[in-house]
């Protein structure tokens, strides 16, 4: 019980650290320099894929990976232009997300340790958190709206995690992913999106989200809400399947990079794509 109250510490020190200095950026900040800040974070992340991709830590390879990483980030950037490309990617991108939830809550054969899975992390998770890094900055960019909308996204986060976090914790009874992650619950998810639907309603009375009426705001929160589920179900399946407890150690309570921003990685292309199909602000 101690040891869970001291992690618990740990995990809302390092959140209440790491929290103005992404309002204070996403704010302040003009759309370059949030781009090079959500890079630096994106970089950071690949040396965790690496990790987990079962690359040496520091090695040639692992920097390598980062190269890769920084590489689709320009690319996605430099693909921005064409509204098109954005839309296929996003919407390849939900389609993943959808796919990997349903797959990971029904599998029911514990994860154990495959190497057969490293293609697959060192290759095409860069691809996703590439994605999530260009529909954070497009948001950004958005005249007028930019700033507001990202602090949306990212308090929506937030508060899903939170709600899910403590509602698991006082009534979490029937597990949502045993076979993948056996802390999690559906009364844990139950919270997610209740507290989401409040935060997507407070948001349509408040004009947080560009005019959206309020079914189209709870619409909107509830969905990025419930497939961002499906960002922590993937990460947790990568750790099992190295036969890591973290993704890494850099913030206290949390792990690794990726298990901060892990939700974020699905839940920014869904966000941003809900918010092309209801209204566009590009």
């Amino acid at each position: 019980m101690a040891e869970g109250r001291s992690a618990l510490r740990s995990r809302v020190l390092t959140a209440l650290g790491l929290a103005p200095v992404a309002i204070v950026a996403v704010l302040f900040l003009p759309t370059p320099w949030v781009a090079a800040l959500f890079g630096l974070v994106v970089a950071l992340g690949a040396l965790e894929w690496a990790r987990l991709g079962g690359l040496p830590a520091g090695g040639v390879s692992a920097w390598l990976l980062v190269a890769y990483q920084l590489a689709l980030l320009w690319l996605g950037d430099a693909l921005s232009g064409y509204p098109g490309w954005i839309l296929v990617g996003l919407g390849l991108c939900v389609g993943w997300w959808v796919g990997i939830g349903v797959t990971l809550i029904l599998r029911r054969t514990p994860v154990a340790a495959d190497r057969r899975l490293r293609p697959l992390l060192l290759v095409g998770a860069p691809l996703l958190t590439a994605l999530a890094w260009l529909a954070l900055v497009r948001l950004h960019a958005v005249a007028g709206l930019g700033p507001r909308l990202v602090l949306g996204l990212l308090v929506l986060v937030w508060v899903a995690d939170t709600a899910a976090y403590f509602a698991g914790r006082a009534l979490g009874r029937r597990k949502l992913a045993p076979a993948v992650s056996p802390g999690k619950t559906l009364e844990g998810l139950a919270g997610a999106l209740v507290g989401a639907a409040t935060f997507g309603l407070v948001s349509a009375e408040l004009d947080l989200l560009g005019g959206l009426s309020p079914a189209a705001a709870l619409g909107l929160c509830v969905g990025v809400a419930l497939l961002s589920v499906a960002g922590d179900l993937f990460e947790s399946y990568a750790k099992r399947a190295s036969g890591l407890k973290d993704s890494g150690v850099l913030l206290p309570g949390h792990g690794g990079v990726l298990d901060r921003i892990d939700s974020l990685i699905a839940a920014a292309p869904v966000y941003l794509l809900g918010l092309l199909l209801l209204w566009r602000p590009a």
